[in-house]
Formats: structure tokens, C-alpha cells, sequence
């Protein structure tokens, strides 16, 4: 019990989407939960041989309250004696293609028209197996299979209803042998709970709840290693997905043990916490699209991945010209990336809510899985060597201007900067085509104003008035984008007085700068810029690490040393630049303080779905409500 309650506590709290509640009708029919900050406390009904009842407070707090000795063993025994199946899959198949009015005795049957003097419905089973004591005639497996688990799951169900109201708790998690992802008993379990509860409490089931006692075992296993003190993420490289209920969509499904194959967790270097500034952390949502919903947003980004995997496979072989098995290992890649694109367009649940961020992360775990941990680096060195030279002339371009045309030349700046993104394709072709196209020609590229959003009126009235306390910004590209985009911008917010964090990838991702290399970047800036250098010194300029390595962001897992600088300095204004970071993720984050939210719409289907074109710009700076 304790191994299964700590790789309960485990999943809810390093997997994101890890709970789903199920609706058989919907499409898709999984849907899954945004993760609360606080997982506790909560019900965990174990449907086993019989039914346990645990009431989970802490970590380490946890009672059993209750149970019944009617559970999967009691479906599976009676099942048997009724229909001489002994399988317990082929008695749940079996179930699936029943129909149980034939055998139960239903609130019309009794009552005829007068039930709906008692508000009762005509189809509620008053009895079960109520009609098989009066008739004759033999009655199919199949009936009795479906009538027998509705009977045991409304038990369960009505049970797991009147402990979460005994107890006040709203969070009724289901496990064990008797669940493992089977439509037909999650929809049982559902409508049982909803109906005892009358909507008050969801039933919600787990991606991973054949692997609870295996995890907490793991864990209780490692303990003098202290495995709670780090935090964790699912490589979708390694994991097989949540595969679909459907029997028409997979009928091969149900020949295994389990909804999973494999489960592949990363260890992660450093541990994760929530961004402070948050307005209402159970509530965020960083993602913009939910492609799982979104029919014709799935269509195209999946054709979009697909269309860019032979420049990714191209990128990965020449970025490194010493190895003998490069190509071998890119072909690896190219076929396991493209296998999984397959998966999601037939499953796009396979992995909680498909979104354009766990597209990106998949490929960067498939890229890592076949040693190609950072395809970008000699781009990335090249752009950094080039932009470098350049960013003298471009303070002094600055310096000569007046202050308010010199605030829209630095967001100019910043916005085409932006433009120098390797995984948009109508840069890449750019960039590959015309060698010299440089931070100027990305000028010429961008939106006259007004831009598709257009907040800089207000932005300009802010910076009219006093300094910001902290600024922290969310960099993105390497080379001219954080060279002479952000850095410049940076330079402007220290000169007013405003202490600034600027936030960088901890590992690679596309051209996406990290952490290691912005300090390389800001010692050379230093070495040419007396602001630049005194704020370093002075700590008034603080680089960091964001924890992640994903073009996009997910400010509910943030480097934890971060989130307490953050909240130490007393950051008033976030800047979350790039297309990833603040239109694919974030566009709707809501926070406690000032935001700017800055991008560069560089793909046509996009732009065009946000009213607009390509290279349209996106310039959102929001205050939060008093």
C-alpha cells in the first residue's frame, strides 16, 4: 500500500496531464486535467481483487478508510460461474457487447408510467439480474457480463461516493487490475459516480495506474538516493501512449496485459517549482491550442512535422562531420519520430493533450535518444560570432537616437531578432538561401504598425513613468536575436535603474540559446560595454536557467533556484519573447505583475488563423487587473 499511494503521489506530481476523467461519447473521449499545485489531499479507490479505500493527506500521511470485498475478483469469480469464460479481458469484451436490460430490472419495470412521480428515470436498474428469477428463457454471456459490472460498479461507485463526502474531499482518483484503461469499466465507474454525487464529484482515472506499486517501489528502493527531492518528466521517446478505447480504432489492443507497454521517466539535474509571479497557479494552462480538441490545427501541425523531418535529419548528420554512424543514427531517428507522428494522428491522447509544445519535445527526445543532443551548435557558434561584431555599431545606432524613438527601435530590435528562428521553415529557407540576410534585411521582413497586436501606445506611457523594480525576461534564439535583440533591450532597463534575470534554456533545443551559452555571450558583451560589464559586477544583470530544454515554456515548471530568485528580487515585469515561449505557450498566461509578450508570426497558416500574415507581429503588453 505504501508503494502504490508513493507512485501515486509520484505520477500526479512530475506528470503533467497524468489524470483524465473519461467520457465515452466525447471525441476524443480522454480528458485530461490541467495538475493542481497541491495534489493532496485525495481518494485513491484500488479496485483489486476486492476495493480499497485510501484517503491520501501528505506524502507521507495516509490511512485506509474503508472497502468491500465486492471488486475484479468478484466480476471475474461470478463471471466465470455465469458464463464459463475464464479470462477477465474476454469477460470485459464480452461485457462491452451486452446489453443488461435484458437481464435487470429496471425503475420502469416496476413502477411503469408513475416513476417520474418519484424523479426517478425509467432506465435506472432497480434490480440486478431482477428479471432472471421470473423468466424462462436462457439468457446470453454477454447480458449477463454487462448486467454483473454494472452491478459491482455502481457499488463501487455509490461507496467511493459516500467516503468522499464523508471525508470532504472532491478528488477521487481510480486504480487496479479492474480499471488498466478499459472503456467499458471507466464508464461504468463514471456514471456511477456521477450519478450517486449528482455532478459533485469526477471520477478520474491515471495515464499510468498500472505502474503506481512498480514506481513506489522503485522509489522506496532508492530512498537513501532521496528521489523526491528532484523532479522528473516523461521522455515520450521511451513511452508507449494511452491507446484508444475504440475496438474498431485498435482491436489488437486488449490482447495485452496492460494500457502500457512502457513508461521512460527522465531524472531530472535540477528540481522544478512554479513561476511566483502566476496569477492563479491551479488554473494555468501554458498551453495556447489544445490539438486534441482542435481537428484541423492537429491535421496541419502533424503534415507541418512531418513536411520539416528531412531538414531535421539533414541538420542532425552535419552537425557532426566526425561520426562514422551519423547518418545511420539520423535514419534511427527520422523512423521512430515519424512512427510516433503516426500514433498521434490516430491516438492524439496518447500522451495527455497534444499540443504544438509536446510535438517539439517529442522530437527533441527522439533526437536525444539517437545522440543528437544539440543538431543547432555550429549554427548557433557561427550566428553568435557574427552578431558579436556587430553589436557595437548597434549601440551606437541606439545611443545617437532620442529616448522615444530609441524605445521603438530596441522592441524593433527585439522583434526582428526574433526572425532568426531555425524551426520556422520561412526562415530556414531564408536563411539557407541568402547567406548575407542579416539583422536589417529582418527589419525590412516585419509588420508596419499597427501590428496584428499592437500594446506598444501603453507600453511607451509605462516607461514613462518610474523604473520596474526586477525585470525577467524569457530569451529565445541564439546569435542575433539574444545579441543584438535582447541584450540591447536588456541594456536600456538597466540604464533606467531596473534590475534584470535574463531566464535561458538549460539544454539545447532548435537554435533556442542556453544557459552555458549566454554566459559565453554576456562576458564577450561585457568585454565592449561599461553597462553591460558594472551590471554583471554589481549582480544588477543575473543569468539563469529556466530547468527546461523546449522551444516553448511552461512556467509551472521552472528551475526551482529561478523561481526563488524571482520571488527574492521581487521581479515586477516578465518579458516572454519568441514564437514558442509566448504564442504556442503563454499567450493567455495570466500573472501578478506587468507582462510582454513579444513575437514574430513566421508561419503563414498561423498568422493567417490569428487574422493575419507572415512576419505579422505580436506585441501584447498586459497589466494585471487591481
Amino acid at each position: 500500500m505504501t508503494c502504490l499511494i508513493k507512485g501515486c503521489n509520484f505520477v500526479l506530481r512530475n506528470i503533467p496531464h497524468e489524470a483524465f476523467a473519461y467520457q465515452k461519447d466525447s471525441d476524443p473521449e480522454f480528458r485530461f486535467q490541467t495538475n493542481h499545485p497541491d495534489i493532496f489531499p485525495y481518494l485513491l479507490v484500488n479496485i483489486g481483487s476486492g476495493v480499497s479505500i485510501v484517503k491520501v493527506e501528505t506524502e507521507d500521511r495516509f490511512e485506509w478508510v474503508g472497502g468491500s470485498s465486492i471488486g475484479g475478483g468478484t466480476f471475474w469469480g461470478l463471471g466465470a460461474l455465469l458464463t464459463k469464460t475464464k479470462k477477465f479481458d474476454e469477460l470485459l469484451h464480452l461485457a462491452s457487447k451486452g446489453q443488461h436490460t435484458s437481464v435487470d430490472m429496471l425503475v420502469r419495470d416496476v413502477y411503469g408510467g408513475a416513476h417520474q412521480t418519484l424523479g426517478l428515470s425509467g432506465d435506472l436498474i432497480a434490480s440486478s439480474f431482477g428479471k432472471s428469477a421470473a423468466a424462462d428463457k436462457e439468457f446470453s454471456k454477454e447480458d449477463m457480463a454487462k448486467s454483473l459490472l454494472h452491478m459491482i460498479s455502481n457499488d463501487i461507485g455509490q461507496l467511493a461516493c459516500l467516503y468522499a463526502k464523508l471525508h470532504c474531499l472532491d478528488r477521487v482518483y481510480f486504480g487496479g487490475f479492474f480499471i488498466r484503461g478499459h472503456p467499458v469499466t471507466m464508464r461504468t465507474i463514471t456514471y456511477s459516480i456521477n450519478f450517486f454525487s449528482k455532478g459533485e464529484v469526477q471520477a478520474l482515472f491515471l495515464r499510468h495506474e498500472g505502474y503506481l506499486g512498480a514506481i513506489g517501489a522503485f522509489l522506496k528502493g532508492a530512498e537513501q538516493d532521496n528521489p523526491n527531492q528532484y523532479s522528473w518528466g516523461e521522455n515520450y521517446a521511451g513511452s508507449s501512449g494511452l491507446m484508444s478505447s475504440s475496438p474498431e480504432l485498435c482491436p489488437t489492443q486488449r490482447v495485452r496485459s496492460g494500457t502500457f507497454d512502457l513508461l521512460e521517466m527522465d531524472r531530472l539535474e535540477r528540481p522544478l517549482a512554479n513561476l511566483p509571479l502566476l496569477l492563479d497557479p491551479s488554473s494555468y494552462v501554458p498551453d495556447t491550442v489544445d490539438l486534441t480538441d482542435d481537428a484541423l490545427a492537429r491535421k496541419y501541425w502533424l503534415t507541418c512535422f512531418e513536411e520539416a523531418l528531412d531538414g531535421v535529419v539533414k541538420r542532425a548528420v552535419a552537425s557532426q562531420p566526425g561520426s562514422v554512424d551519423a547518418a545511420e543514427r539520423a535514419e534511427k531517428f527520422r523512423q521512430k519520430y515519424w512512427r510516433k507522428l503516426q500514433t498521434l494522428r490516430h491516438q492524439p491522447f496518447a500522451y495527455g493533450t497534444l499540443t504544438v509544445r509536446s510535438l517539439l519535445d517529442t522530437r527533441e527526445h527522439c533526437l536525444n535518444e539517437f545522440n543528437f543532443p544539440d543538431p543547432y551548435s555550429k549554427v548557433k557558434q557561427k550566428e553568435n560570432g557574427v552578431a558579436l561584431k556587430c553589436f557595437p555599431r548597434v549601440i551606437r545606432c541606439l545611443d545617437a537616437l532620442g529616448w522615444e524613438e530609441r524605445q521603438l527601435a530596441l522592441v524593433k530590435g527585439l522583434l526582428a531578432g526574433n526572425v532568426f528562428d531555425w524551426g520556422a521553415k520561412a526562415v530556414s529557407d531564408v536563411l539557407e538561401s541568402d547567406p548575407q540576410f542579416g539583422f536589417e534585411e529582418a527589419k525590412s521582413k516585419l509588420q508596419e504598425r499597427p501590428w496584428l497586436v499592437d500594446s506598444y501606445g501603453k507600453w511607451l506611457q509605462r516607461l514613462k513613468g518610474p523604473p520596474h523594480k526586477c525585470a525577467l525576461i524569457f530569451a529565445d534564439n541564439s546569435g542575433i536575436d539574444v545579441i543584438l535583440g535582447v541584450f540591447p533591450f536588456v541594456r536600456e532597463l538597466l540604464s533606467r535603474g531596473t534590475e534584470v534575470i535574463l531566464a535561458c534554456n538549460s539544454g539545447p533545443a532548435l537554435n533556442d540559446v542556453t544557459y552555458c551559452e549566454s554566459l559565453i555571450v554576456a562576458e564577450r558583451i561585457a568585454a565592449m560595454d561599461p553597462v553591460v560589464h558594472s551590471a554583471l559586477k554589481e549582480e544588477r544583470l543575473l543569468l539563469m536557467q529556466t530547468g527546461s530544454s523546449s522551444p516553448c515554456l511552461d512556467l509551472s515548471r521552472l528551475d526551482k533556484g529561478l523561481a526563488v530568485l524571482v520571488r527574492e528580487r521581487g521581479a515586477d515585469l516578465v518579458v516572454i519573447e519568441g514564437m514558442g515561449r509566448a504564442v504556442h505557450t503563454n499567450y493567455y498566461a495570466a500573472l501578478r505583475c506587468e507582462s510582454l509578450k513579444l513575437a514574430v508570426i513566421k508561419n503563414s497558416w498561423l498568422a493567417e488563423r490569428l487574422g493575419g500574415r507572415l512576419f505579422s507581429v505580436i506585441f501584447k503588453y498586459e497589466v494585471p487587473a487591481e
